[in-house]
């Protein structure tokens, strides 16, 4: 480690690259409520936060493990789980009076497509005012899971066993993968009914 005078050690989540205080700097300062995402390798974690001298404030959140709740029976690492998470969070947030926000992805890298953005998309059709461009959205497909219920399909066609290590999660719950999008269209109408109430 370097021992001059003029060095400076980095902050310890710096270091650790968990975060860009140069990037939070920007967001803190504009004032207005974030939708903050962040996702791990088998969940996704949206709040809306705001920031405050104490520290920062959650208003209203949502994690990919209520989707039981709303009849998902798949996986919380995808690109269905992770709309339907930016869905039940802009639902949430809605209830809780919160109209509008800027994305806070921190370090998840901003490709195109990805769960980041298909968060995104939930947060958006729920109703949020939230800038963005659209073609940064993940297909209509992918974000109803068509995509993985044809992949399943040929899988079990070509090759059984290798079907059944990678989906024995959905096996286990009975779930038949290659009904995914009525899945998820079923979970979608679920969220939609807080809107009823």
């Amino acid at each position: 480690m370097a021992r001059n005078a003029r060095y400076r050690v980095p902050f310890r989540r710096r270091r650790e690259g968990k975060t860009n205080y140069h990037l939070r700097r920007r967001l803190v300062r504009g004032k207005t409520t974030r939708a903050v995402v962040r996702l791990t390798n088998n969940h996704c974690i949206v709040q809306f936060v705001d920031a405050v001298i104490n520290g920062d404030k959650t208003l209203s959140s949502a994690h990919s493990r209520e989707l039981q709740n709303y009849k998902w029976l798949g996986s919380t690492s995808n690109i269905p789980s992770a709309y339907l998470t930016g869905y039940l969070a802009g639902m949430k947030a809605q209830e809780a009076k919160i109209t509008s926000a800027i994305l806070d992805i921190g370090i998840n890298p901003p490709i195109y497509g990805s769960r980041v953005f298909s968060v995104l998309k939930g947060l958006v059709d729920s109703g949020m005012d939230i800038p963005h461009s659209d073609k940064v959205f993940p297909k209509e497909e992918r974000i109803s899971g068509k995509h993985i219920a044809d992949y399943a399909k040929l899988l079990k066609e070509e090759d059984k066993e290798k079907f059944d290590k990678q989906f024995s999660l959905q096996k286990k719950k009975k779930i038949n993968v290659t009904d995914l999008p009525k899945l998820f269209q079923k979970t979608k109408t679920e969220i939609e009914s807080l809107k009823r109430k």
